[in-house]
């Protein structure tokens, strides 16, 4: 699957490293509503061209699913700064 890693000069995968950096604190810098969102562009750095489909929960299943990452924020960031702004706001 990375065999291409292997083909790499030592600048390109430095390149490589730097780039897959950059994505990766895109997406932890992520915050508010961003948290909530699909993120196809963090996985269009991975070489592979695949555009899978995600198989999407029904609505109530759904927001279950997001009430328990919401809690689990609760567990795992306890002195997170809290906020109260709307998605329209954010």
């Amino acid at each position: 699957m990375d065999a291409d890693l292997e083909q790499m000069t030592r600048d390109q995968l430095i390149a490589e490293v730097k780039k897959l950096r950059e994505g990766i604190r895109e997406h932890r810098d992520s915050s508010e509503h961003e948290l909530c969102w699909h993120h196809p562009a963090l996985w269009g750095l991975l070489p592979e061209k695949t555009d899978p489909i995600p198989v999407v929960p029904e609505w109530p299943e759904f927001i279950r699913g997001c009430i328990r990452y919401r809690q689990s924020l609760d567990i795992q960031a306890p002195a997170a700064p809290r906020t109260n702004k709307s998605y329209e706001e954010a």
